[in-house]
């Protein structure tokens, strides 16, 4: 089977997610907080300016990182990617090292260049991905979020690997760093020597992407589907940040945290039924059957706030928030836009990272309570573009075959 040449690349190319499952979880965890303020000589909190900066960087590429993909090729993307997350990585082991003369500054740079990293992975592997396992693009990319997912679970014990002790006794995880990085450089450097479908491809004249873009119709449809990657995001993004504060307020739970335990538990089985689900039913129909099954749970957690609903609810939202819902609407993008994938992703993941900022900033200003109501909302009207797109997809991929 000629697709078997492909499986090497698939491989160092979902590897490449399993180190970013490290990369953008890292300066969350508490200990590595610590470890980067107390050498910096700043308070814990201030950390979390460096994970802002990744955002700042993601958004910064995006719409640069898609079309570069779509006209220079896959190949290019992944390595632009994987030599900037290396200088991320490496990068804050130096921050570290330099201490209060300059250390903070060096992290917040090198943490930009680490979202524009994400965004050239992104834009080069989603669609590499889908076109070696073309038979099944939803799985294809479900395979990434379980990369990240399995990464994030090992988390706690590459921490306790790495954590050392400089000689000035400051705690220290610049091994973890270090190693991360240098995977990212020989993955690099395999990804250079494998072949790809659409360098084998390169034989077929390629369509510019300035006129590929004027021969794109961005109808209604199509905006709906990039918009879902908006309002899906919400749902799980809210209920990520702000669950917890809700069981502490309304269900009198003093510590929710297991809801957690429940919610990485649903979105790691998500992805292993839901990529057998996708080979009987269509991806484009987990656009509105898993928005539905969010809003009624958000609905049952709001009428009956009680300890069992608020893990059911971790767990349902973990699966049919959380569980690939977003790497199926990339993946039906691409579909519907076959000739500027990496354009579209790139809409698409714009549409995910400006819920991510705009609507935590909101949520920061209202109770707990309110925040469930505008994810409720949020949801309904994911649903409603889910309806929608259904209801015209027939029509939007006749369109597409006739283009």
């Amino acid at each position: 089977m000629e697709k078997k040449k492909y499986l090497p690349a698939a491989l160092i190319l979902y590897l490449n997610y399993f180190i970013h499952g490290v990369g953008c979880s890292i300066l969350g965890q508490s200990v590595i907080k610590e470890a980067l303020a107390a050498s910096w000589g700043v308070e814990a909190m201030s950390i979390t300016a460096i994970s802002a900066a990744l955002g700042l960087g993601r958004l910064v590429a995006l719409p640069f990182a898609g079309p570069l993909s779509d006209k220079l090729g896959r190949r290019i993307s992944v390595v632009i990617g994987g030599a900037s997350y290396a200088i991320y990585l490496i990068g804050l082991a130096l921050a570290f090292n330099a201490g209060t003369h300059g250390g903070y500054q060096i992290a917040y740079i090198c943490a930009i260049i680490g979202g524009i990293a994400n965004s050239f992975l992104d834009t080069g592997i989603y669609p590499a991905v889908a076109e070696i396992f073309d038979k099944a693009p939803g799985v294809a990319t479900m395979g990434i979020k379980f990369f990240i997912a399995i990464s994030q679970m090992l988390l706690p014990f590459f921490l306790g690997a790495a954590v050392g002790k400089t000689a000035a006794g400051l705690v220290t995880y610049n091994s973890l760093f270090y190693v991360c990085g240098i995977a990212y450089i020989v993955l690099l450097v395999l990804i250079l020597f494998v072949p790809l479908p659409d360098s084998d491809e390169k034989a077929e004249k390629k369509e510019g992407l300035i006129a590929s873009l004027k021969h794109t119709h961005f109808s209604f449809e199509s905006v709906a589907m990039i918009l879902i990657g908006f309002t899906c995001t919400g749902t799980f993004q809210l209920w990520l940040n702000c669950a917890q504060n809700y069981a502490k307020t309304n269900v009198g739970w003093a510590d929710p945290s297991i809801m957690q335990t429940f919610y990485s538990l649903g979105t790691i089985l998500a992805l292993i039924v839901t990529a057998l689900l996708t080979r009987k039913i269509k991806d484009v129909r987990f656009i509105v059957i898993y928005p539905v099954i969010c809003l009624l749970m958000l609905i049952l957690v709001m009428i009956a706030p009680t300890q069992t609903m608020m893990k059911a609810g971790a767990f349902v939202i973990g699966w049919a928030g959380a569980g690939g819902l977003l790497q199926i609407a990339t993946s039906v993008c691409n579909m519907l836009f076959p000739k500027i994938k990496g354009t579209v992703t790139a809409l698409v993941m714009i549409a995910s990272s400006l819920c991510n900022y705009t609507l935590l900033t909101a949520a920061a200003k209202m109770s707990p309570s309110g925040v469930m109501v505008m994810n409720i909302v949020l949801t309904a009207i994911g649903v409603a573009l889910g309806v929608f797109v259904n209801l015209r997809y027939t029509k939007m991929v006749e369109a597409n075959a006739e283009a």
